[in-house]
């Protein structure tokens, strides 16, 4: 936009947990519009969840936002043109960023999995994440060691 920044929009809570993440999560696995059949596959796969999560003492919410937070990234890569020759910056990731990252990451890398229909491919990348392993989270690991190379050119400031 040339004038101005675009206004926050508020997200109305999901129905059923009364969350705002929620219903990003949702926006995000969304396709056509289809917001019912978004949130029919991410409340079915948290019933999967629910059946096959280890620690009993967590609700299935609690493992997918647990899930979330360990595919969050905490810093990323800048490219910046200094003198010819282009340098990969490391630089924080602001909090909103952050979520929208992980949002994006674990719904492809569950789109990318083997599993027969949408909710069983998203309850087990959530599942995975959970634990500290899966797709998603290896896509944190390499942004953070891209960053963790790059260390050496941070005085730069993207």
């Amino acid at each position: 936009m040339r004038k101005r920044r675009a206004k926050k929009r508020i997200l109305l809570p999901d129905p059923k947990f009364n969350d705002q993440l929620v219903t990003r999560f949702v926006n995000n696995l969304m396709w056509d519009g289809k917001k019912s059949v978004a949130f029919d596959i991410f409340y079915d796969a948290l019933e999967i969840v629910e059946t096959k999560k280890t620690d009993e003492t967590k609700t299935s919410l609690d493992v997918w936002k647990d899930a979330l937070s360990n595919v969050m990234p905490q810093v990323e890569v800048r490219s910046k043109r200094i003198g010819g020759a282009n340098f990969q910056i490391p630089v924080p990731i602001r909090p909103d960023r952050k979520v929208s990252m992980a949002i994006k990451w674990l719904v492809s890398y569950s789109r990318k999995r083997n599993e027969k229909t949408m909710a069983q491919k998203l309850a087990a990348e959530i599942l995975a994440a959970a634990k500290e392993e899966g797709a998603a989270v290896k896509k944190r690991m390499d942004t953070h060691k891209m960053a963790e190379a790059n260390k050496a050119f941070s005085h730069f400031k993207a």
